[in-house]
């Protein structure tokens, strides 16, 4: 049976096991590939990148070695950037495009000055768990735990850098669908999500779901309805038998 890929990346300072949970979840012909980033999870070892487009080409070397189409991107904040800029970078070195985009909870590459501002330089340890504090996705225990806080927070700053210095470039626009998630009660606005909009030819959509930033985790059930309905269309269009 033919299977259809899912590339899921990371948001920042988290490891690519966010995802784990999501393969017993999913229908057979629809594989889950969590891609771990340089510095986190089984990859600790290796140095942390501040340099998205270096990241995005970095990571499409490694996948292109395996990787087979069809197969589709998501991400989720800084993971919905990096998903965006992976889609281009496997395009650049030949592969097709993904059947779908998927960009969960941040603003479009294109409206990122007011998103992104002050995130360019690095931030102290105090600003960090600040910032941790009012995305309400850690737990005060841990946020007052300075042996895994040490090894958060070098991963959090690096990742901060990802998305401050990002900026957009002007290229070939891709021709896949690209669908959004958002959270209602999230600080990505609603133009802001819209914006993605310009990224792509193809079909567009936005879902807006309940809840804050971490929306994926708290109503995860519904990011996966949502996620399974969009790639259902392209799996039946190709005639791959339906096992869920």
């Amino acid at each position: 049976m033919t299977q259809l890929t899912l590339l899921c990346l990371p948001y920042s300072g988290a490891s690519a096991m966010v995802y784990s949970r999501w393969r017993r979840k999913l229908p057979e012909w629809l594989k889950l590939q969590p891609v771990e980033l340089p510095g986190r999870g089984a990859r600790f070892g290796e140095p942390l990148h501040t340099d998205m487009r270096r990241l995005a080409l970095q990571l499409a070397h490694e996948q292109k070695i395996t990787l087979k189409a069809p197969y589709a991107l998501f991400g989720h904040s800084l993971g919905a950037l990096l998903a965006c800029e992976m889609a281009h970078a496997l395009r650049s070195l030949g592969l097709p495009e993904p059947v779908a985009l998927f960009a969960s909870g941040t603003a479009a590459p294109t409206m990122r000055a007011d998103y992104d501002r002050g995130f360019a330089e690095p931030k102290t340890d105090a600003e960090l768990i600040e910032q941790l504090r009012t995305l309400n996705g850690t737990s005060e225990e841990v946020l007052a735990n300075e042996e895994l806080m040490s090894l958060t927070l070098p991963v959090l700053r690096a990742d901060f850098q990802l998305c401050g210095r990002f900026e957009p470039v002007q290229r070939p626009l891709l021709k896949c669908p690209v669908h959004v998630l958002g959270g209602k009660d999230d600080r990505a606005t609603t133009e802001q999500l819209i914006g993605w909009r310009k990224e792509t030819h193809g079909s567009f959509s936005v879902d807006m779901l309940a809840g804050g930033h971490f929306f994926i985790h708290d109503h995860e059930a519904k990011v996966l309805r949502v996620i399974k309905d969009q790639l259902e269309v392209h799996h039946r269009r190709h005639a791959m038998p339906a096992s869920a």
